[in-house]
């Protein structure tokens, strides 16, 4: 088997199922990287997201039989919407991060590895592989690193040449002996841009990310955000763009290769008053089909309050007054008391006094308080 003329077809094909990049790198395992999971670990910095064997993440040997080499594969997303809605008084809009425009992407990338596989099973019936994508146990952007897909940035993305961090990675691990691609020379420089304007404070330096701080995690969990959040959030539902699109490597950068990807703008930057009473079937036919969608509604409900209290929409209040009288999930009642508390004026303060005399919740009535505390301020 000549693996260099392999290698050669394998690029090729990928070309021509609507892979933009591809590389390949060894099946060695990921020791620095392993010394800076555990180092995560102990910082207490991961999201709770990642697959708990920190072993299984660093050893491909661990995942298939005698590996030999993984491929690496990156699609390019768009970065601007071709057609956009404005959100204005009255009818506020929040925002789904570019990662969850259009299809789920873990549905795009899954699709190309199993085409991908099926031709090299084709050229090598009997090659093993094991193809995974963000959730697989392997850590997709240290692979994309080793395969010179592109240099793990400051802001804690694979950043690519031709793409800059707009892409979405999957790989596939193999038993074939492919040779290795170079890795890239780190290209950020003295640049700290994505570092100073990050929100919370999440990337603590170049390359280190506390995820518990982070505005894309915070979206995604489903209690009460915690006070310093609430108003950083602005009027995200999900993910946060903000050390993507201050990365100057990603100026300029926005490609629309693929159409599945295309954003359709209600989707993506959703009404928000809907969202306060939308049915779990009518979420799963809206949304079902973005990956934003994988946590269900009501962080996304949540995080919709949180934005209509960031624009202190005083339309929104017999909405929210509603949801906190009669939603049955005290995250909801009591963020929605919150909110009327920032948005204020003598409406909110009665609704919340009435609503204190009848809830029972204890969290509720905390969030309450706070809400009328906020007012008198």
């Amino acid at each position: 088997m000549n693996y260099a003329e392999l290698k050669k077809a394998i690029i090729e094909y990928s070309k021509e199922i609507g892979i933009d990049k591809i590389g390949f790198a060894s099946a060695d395992p990921f020791t620095e990287l392993k010394n800076k999971l555990i180092r995560q670990q102990e910082l207490g910095y991961q999201s709770g997201f990642e697959e708990p064997d920190i072993e299984k993440r660093v050893n491909p040997h661990l995942l298939l039989e005698e590996p030999r080499s993984i491929i690496s594969i990156a699609l390019a997303y768009p970065s601007k919407m071709k057609t956009t809605v404005l959100s204005k008084k009255g009818e506020r809009r929040g925002i789904f991060c570019r990662a969850s425009w259009g299809t789920d992407y873990h549905v795009i990338l899954r699709d190309r590895l199993k085409k991908l596989e099926e031709f090299i099973k084709s050229k090598v019936p009997d090659a093993k592989m094991k193809s995974m994508v963000d959730t697989g146990e392997l850590v997709d952007r240290g692979v994309a690193e080793r395969a010179g897909i592109g240099w793990s940035g400051k802001n804690c993305s694979i950043i690519t040449p031709e793409f800059g961090s707009y892409v979405y990675l999957g790989e596939m691990i193999t038993n074939i002996p492919f040779e290795p691609d170079e890795p890239m020379e780190d290209q950020c420089g003295s640049c700290t841009k994505c570092i100073d304007v990050c929100p919370t404070g999440a990337l603590v330096a170049g390359g280190q990310l506390n995820a518990q701080r982070c505005i894309a995690y915070l979206t995604q969990t489903k209690g009460f955000l915690p006070d310093e959040f609430r108003k950083k959030i602005g009027n995200r539902l999900y993910g946060c763009d903000t050390c993507q699109t201050v990365c100057p490597k990603n100026k300029g950068k926005d490609f629309h290769f693929h159409k599945e990807m295309e954003p359709d703008p209600e989707i993506a930057k959703p009404l928000l008053k809907p969202l306060l009473t939308i049915s779990n079937k009518e979420f799963k036919e809206k949304f079902g089909h973005v990956s934003g969608a994988w946590r269900g509604k009501k962080p996304i409900q949540r995080n919709a309050i949180l934005a209509l209290a960031h624009y202190k929409d005083e339309t929104a209040l017999p909405d929210l007054i509603a949801v906190m009288k009669n939603d049955p999930r005290p995250v909801i009642r009591g963020t929605a008391a919150w909110a009327i508390g920032v948005i204020g004026g003598s409406e909110a303060e009665q609704a919340l006094q009435e609503a204190l005399n009848k809830e029972k919740d204890e969290e509720v009535i905390f969030e309450i308080e706070k809400g009328l505390k906020l007012i008198k301020v």
